[in-house]
């Protein structure tokens, strides 16, 4: 008896091994379609999963969408000071603004140094011989386009009107080489009052000149223009101090200042036509060859 057990385990387990390696050689045949009991497992497995997946997704979205508000609640609080900044200063702008037309009542005075009418104008023509000096506008005495005007970007100072057509105007920009075109300036936020004369090429900066040596200067200060040449208007950004030295003979100070306008890449300008009347000051009419050059 006990030997018919032994010889049934086995007759049972070939007949096992015999049925195991059936079903490999079965799904081996095509695994492009499973057999029935790679389907019955794989649809228990998916179902098993879907279980568990669709519960931890759900509760994964609400706590993204709990983080989500949470967020969105920080910078509503956020902005909502920086909104209140916002109306306070629109507010002190809006007194400053007022208080000052009140101070010009008062001293009788009609011109602003800052106020021009903006003429948007297109470059149609640049000098090849002279790159980096003049350019050719679009816009002329038609326009009420008048000799020494500034000329701008919406980055910055380029230059001023030196030629006037019916229908065009020529530009002398900062980078000239004419030693007599000047640009009153004065360091933004100070008392500290200059002459852009000059530009360096190989450093691709204007020269501010002529700063009284008791005045400290900090490089990353902006320099604007102080409108107190007579061409210019007040407050047009020049630039920004990247080195500050003494002149030759240690009187006084100068400063290179890296151009906020970009004088290579000129498309469309800017030009700041005033009302005011232009007098001969520091930034006034220049003399050589160059009509219309700033001289001192």
């Amino acid at each position: 008896m006990p030997r018919f057990f032994s010889n049934k385990r086995l007759i049972l387990l070939l007949v096992g091994v015999i049925i195991l390696v059936a079903l490999i050689s079965f799904s081996l045949k095509d695994r492009q379609n499973a057999s029935l009991p790679e389907q019955v497992v794989k649809d228990v497995v998916g179902f098993g999963q879907s279980l568990f997946s669709k519960p931890a997704l759900y509760i994964t979205d609400v706590i993204g969408n709990i983080d989500g508000i949470l967020n969105t609640y920080e910078e509503n609080k956020h902005l909502k000071v920086r909104l209140s900044e916002y109306a306070s200063g629109q507010a002190e702008l809006m007194d400053i603004k007022a208080e000052n037309e009140r101070l010009l009542e008062i001293v009788g005075k009609e011109d602003d140094l800052r106020v021009y009418e903006p003429v948007q104008a297109t470059v149609i023509s640049r000098n090849p011989d002279q790159w980096e000096e003049k350019i050719i506008i679009d816009k002329g005495a038609v326009n009420g386009i008048e000799k020494n005007m500034a000329v701008i970007t919406a980055n910055g100072l380029i230059g001023k009107i030196v030629l006037v057509t019916p229908f065009t105007s020529t530009v002398e920009l900062l980078s000239t080489e004419n030693r007599n075109f000047r640009v009153a300036s004065v360091v933004a936020g100070d008392k500290t009052y200059g002459l852009i004369e000059g530009y360096d090429r190989k450093r691709s900066e204007l020269i501010m000149k002529r700063i009284d040596s008791s005045f400290e200067v900090k490089i990353g200060q902006k320099v604007i223009t102080s409108g107190l040449g007579g061409i210019f208007p007040k407050g047009l950004l020049i630039g920004e101090v990247t080195e500050v030295s003494t002149d030759d003979y240690g009187l006084t100070k100068l400063a290179y200042i890296r151009p906020a306008a970009d004088f290579s890449l000129l498309d469309h300008v800017i030009v700041a036509k005033r009302s005011s009347i232009v007098v001969q000051g520091t930034d006034g009419d220049g003399t050589g060859d160059t009509e219309g050059e700033e001289g001192s």
